[in-house]
This record gives structure tokens, C-alpha cells and sequence, in this order.
């Protein structure tokens, strides 16, 4: 097949047996396809138009992908990048077009987040016709991994899986089930989180080595639909680093840090149920783990001496690794009430505007959960409400 543009080859991600239990889905970038098919169908909606400027917060990957989109749909694209955006990134970027201004350094990840918003909120309010992607809120993401789903359907007809994937904005992990279980309820998926997210419950435990890249977060996402979750498991940064080793060494698959986490978490689920199929989402490539990563790979643990602590509860939960049968069950209840209050206050104080379309929340739709159809823009959400 020869491709109309390198973003559309990009996005397809390659299937990689790694034993009889375990298949990697192997992305080089994964939200290159959340991010094609958001603006793709934002385009035909009319909510934006060819040649507007769609702007995000982001700490690298979905930065590449909506510069690649952007490329890809004659789009112009603006980033507030985090200080974690490495260089090589930062130069695909500013060729590709985009404009890219990163924030100063912060003390911990929720100020970076909390500073990247609200230099997003000020661009809007000098750019009022630039278009928020919003991708951690507005489920229009959740579109392109439709498409991924349906592929590994086809591949995989009548094995019954199971899908390991870190949980960051929840659209990757949330719309490959909802769509695997559109034809086979009994798919299982099971979610993974470094300590101090608040997005399972682990806001109590700090991870000295920092919240590992793309998955977890400081701040509550409207993207992570709880109930689709039949367990979790977190990770310190040693053991997701330890699995991201053995990626490379044992299956020569060079890949980042929540890969190698749900690779850890994978070899766990496959032992106890050794009837499934599992499906391990490998969000990216190694190379801006290298120096963090890869460069101290002799201080890697031994996978197979590894193993979590069962716990009943996220109170119970104690580092460095534990698993929890979640259950599909709805948000923790420390994350509904933060989530509650803050979008409360988002809604009675903010109005997302958009090119086509004006979106108001009152602050009971917000506050009572209420989500917005696929591919319309919720209301625009506070410093204590968007990460990247």
C-alpha cells in the first residue's frame, strides 16, 4: 500500500508475538491515530476549518501527533510544551510547522500542568478563534482507536483477550475496549498506573523517581470512563523500568516506559490466566528514555523474581507494585470529589469557544458527571483540570 502521507503509516501499529500468552501492539507513536481521526472528524463536522490553528499543553507525544495531523489536514498547530519535551522532538516540531513554547521549569508535575493551562487559556483569549484540542476532555480522541480495535478484532477472531495498556488520558485503553466489547463483552482490560495519580487512588505514594511519561496524572481527566476496568495494577519507576529492559533484551523491542510497565504487569495477568490472550499496548518507541532509561539497564531487577501485592482496596495499596480486581467500578471517591469541586468552579467561571460552535456547561451537567457526546468540545477546563 503506498500512503497518501507518512502520518498514515505511521499510525498503524505492528503486532508482535512475544510467548503464547502475550502479543505486543506495537505503535510507534500511539496517538498519531487519535489525533488524525479527531481532527479528521472535527473537520467534517464543520467545528473546525482548513488553515485555523488547533493548540494543546503536551509533555512530547501528542504534541508530534497533532503536528503530524496538522500536516496532514492542512492544519496550523501551536504547543505549550512541558521542560520534558526532549530536543529531538522539539526539531520535528519546528520543522513540521508547528509553533512551540515551553513553560519554565516547575517544582512537581501539577505545577507544569497547572502552568501549561493557563498560558493555554491566555492564547485563547487572544486567539479566540484557535481551536482547543483538549485531548485529555473531549472525547472526539477516543475515535481513532475505534479503527485499532477493529483490526486487532480481525486479527485475534476467536481468542478471548485481555488489554494491559497504561492508563494517561484513558482514551487509548478506554476506546479499544468499548469497542472490542461491542462484540465480546468478555473482553478484559486491565489498567496501569505509576504511584501518585490520582486517577485510581494512588495520590498518597510518592514515587521518588517522578510519575512515569504518559501515564497517570496529578489532576482528574474527564477521558478515563472508570467502570471499563477489570483491574489495576501500579508500578514504581524501578519496575517499570525493569520490564522495559526486559523488553528489549528478551524480545529486542525497543520501547518506553509504560510499555515495559504493562509488560510487567502482562507477565502477572498471563500466569494467572493462562487461557487468555494478552494484548500489551506499547504506546511509543525507547528513544527519549535513553539517558534515564536504557543507559542504566544493569540496575534493572530480574522480571521473573517480581511480583505485586494483592490488595482489596486503594488504601491498601503499598509501593513498589500491587494489583487491585477493580471490577468496572465507578471512580475512586478521593478523584470525584477533587474532579467535582474543580469542575464546578470550571463551569461556573468558563465558556469554551470554538470556531463553529460554543459550548456552555452549567455547573450541574459538570459536577454530576455528565459527558459530552463523542466529538463535541466540553467546557474548557481549569488549570486543575488539563494536563499534557
Amino acid at each position: 500500500m503506498i500512503h497518501p502521507h507518512i502520518a498514515d503509516a505511521l499510525k498503524v501499529p505492528a503486532l508482535v508475538r512475544l510467548d503464547d500468552r502475550i502479543v505486543l501492539v506495537r505503535f510507534e507513536s500511539m496517538k498519531i491515530y487519535s489525533a488524525l481521526a479527531a481532527v479528521r472528524h472535527l473537520l467534517d463536522r464543520g467545528a473546525v476549518r482548513p488553515g485555523q490553528t488547533l493548540v494543546d499543553s503536551s509533555s512530547g507525544i501528542y504534541a508530534y501527533a497533532l503536528a503530524l495531523a496538522c500536516h496532514r489536514h492542512g492544519m496550523r498547530c501551536h504547543i505549550v510544551a512541558s521542560t520534558t519535551v526532549d530536543t529531538t522532538t522539539r526539531a520535528q516540531l519546528d520543522i513540521l510547522g508547528a509553533t512551540v513554547e515551553q513553560v519554565r521549569p516547575s517544582r512537581n508535575l501539577k505545577l507544569d500542568q497547572e502552568s501549561r493551562v493557563r498560558r493555554v487559556e491566555e492564547i485563547l483569549a487572544e486567539h479566540p478563534d484557535w481551536h482547543w484540542m483538549r485531548q485529555y476532555h473531549d472525547d472526539v480522541h477516543y475515535l481513532g482507536y475505534h479503527e485499532v480495535a477493529d483490526r486487532i478484532a480481525v486479527a485475534f477472531p476467536a481468542s478471548p483477550l485481555t488489554v494491559v495498556g497504561g492508563v494517561g488520558s484513558g482514551a487509548s485503553t478506554g476506546g479499544l475496549v468499548e469497542r472490542l466489547r461491542a462484540g465480546d463483552p468478555s473482553v478484559r482490560l486491565v489498567g496501569v498506573q505509576p504511584f501518585g495519580s490520582v486517577t485510581f487512588g494512588s495520590q498518597d505514594h510518592h514515587d521518588p523517581e517522578a510519575i512515569i511519561a504518559g501515564i497517570g496524572s496529578s489532576i482528574p481527566f474527564g477521558n478515563v470512563r472508570h467502570h471499563l476496568y477489570d483491574a489495576l495494577h501500579w508500578l514504581d519507576f524501578t519496575h517499570a523500568m525493569s520490564g522495559t529492559v526486559a523488553l528489549l533484551r528478551d524480545h529486542a523491542v525497543f520501547a518506553g516506559l509504560s510499555t515495559g510497565a504493562a509488560y510487567l504487569a502482562a507477565t502477572h495477568e498471563a500466569r494467572r490466566h493462562p487461557d487468555r490472550l494478552h494484548l500489551v499496548i506499547g504506546a511509543d518507541t525507547g528513544h527519549r528514555y535513553v539517558e534515564r532509561v536504557f543507559a542504566h539497564h544493569t540496575e534493572a531487577l530480574d522480571p521473573a523474581a517480581l511480583k505485586p501485592v494483592e490488595v482489596s482496596a486503594p488504601e491498601e495499596m503499598s509501593m513498589p507494585w500491587s494489583t487491585m480486581a477493580w471490577r468496572r467500578a465507578a471512580r475512586p471517591a478521593t478523584e470525584t470529589a477533587t474532579g467535582t469541586a474543580t469542575e464546578t468552579t470550571a463551569t461556573a467561571t468558563a465558556t469554551a469557544t470554538t470556531t463553529k460552535e460554543t459550548v456552555t456547561a452549567t455547573a450541574t451537567a459538570t459536577a454530576t458527571g455528565t459527558t459530552a457526546p463523542t466529538g463535541t468540545t466540553p467546557p474548557s477546563p481549569t488549570a486543575k483540570e488539563h494536563t499534557a
